[in-house]
């Protein structure tokens, strides 16, 4: 009798369970949890330091590209305000993980109109002058974003992200082999990895650099509450949502709920870093 797709999907299954069980990743915390209590432990089977000369190296050529377009840090100003802010946040670092303070950071501005903020593994980072200029960001608004992208490199989430396609990806492959599900049945395994494991990995990720970040915007001086009118202003900005189910990113009211309950958990910080300045 024939293999049904169903048959198959649910095979597939059988292969995710054992993504789950079988990956052989190391359980590791990579920050402190800090006043927000971020204290997942994470699993991991790519080697620590394993990604940062990667990034280093394609750093490297973009801003090289960069600057041959001429698109590199075109304007004083905007250069100086963004690595004002940045070298404010720094120091913080230290609060979720000692080492971070003495990592290579570098922050450069891009022209360009695409709304858009990141820093790679190891504190290479970049603002896009679409993001300050189509959303008229504030200065608290802009270190609530580079708090946010500063957070995804503490807590290593690409290295996570790695670790998971890796051990997913070999599993699954031997695992529709040793079924004999063919290409329908890996089909319906990575799609079931996605849909339990894969994406809502992605938004747990999204959500704790929102938390980190808006700790590290207060701590630096910054009112954590502008993560707040940023997401609000995102999602002004952005032509439409996809379905929550398949976002990797939270929903923009989710996500402006949870910031509202952390950045006041915050406001303490923020206040005692006021009167020290």
């Amino acid at each position: 009798m024939k293999t049904t797709v169903k048959q198959q999907v649910l095979k597939g299954m059988l292969v995710v369970a054992a993504v789950v069980s079988m990956g052989a990743c190391q359980t590791v915390q990579t920050t402190k949890s800090g006043a927000v209590g971020v204290d997942r432990t994470q699993r991991m089977a790519v080697a620590p330091g394993a990604l940062e000369q990667a990034a280093r190296e394609q750093y490297a050529e973009l801003i090289a590209r960069e600057r041959q377009k001429g698109t590199l840090n075109r304007n004083p100003e905007q250069v100086a305000r963004v690595r004002t802010i940045v070298n404010r946040l720094i120091p913080q670092t230290a609060h979720f993980r000692p080492d971070a303070v003495k990592w290579q950071w570098e922050t450069n501005v891009i022209t360009s109109q695409e709304v858009n903020a990141w820093c790679m593994p190891g504190g290479k980072m970049a603002v896009y002058t679409g993001l300050m200029e189509r959303l008229n960001v504030t200065d608290d608004e802009l270190a609530a974003v580079m708090g946010h992208e500063i957070a995804h490199a503490l807590r290593e989430h690409a290295r996570e992200r790695a670790s998971e396609q890796m051990v997913a990806s070999g599993i699954i492959s031997v695992g529709t082999a040793l079924f004999g599900l063919g290409d329908i049945g890996q089909q319906g395994a990575e799609f079931a990895y996605m849909g339990l494991l894969g994406l809502p990995n992605s938004r747990k990720h999204e959500t704790e650099a929102d938390r980190i970040g808006v700790e590290l915007a207060a701590r630096a001086g910054y009112d954590p509450r502008a993560a707040i009118s940023l997401w609000q202003k995102m999602g002004k900005a952005s032509s439409g949502e996809p379905l929550k189910f398949l976002s990797t990113h939270p929903s923009t009211a989710d996500r402006v709920n949870d910031l509202t309950a952390y950045s006041q958990r915050v406001m303490p910080l923020y206040e005692q870093a006021r009167k020290g300045r």
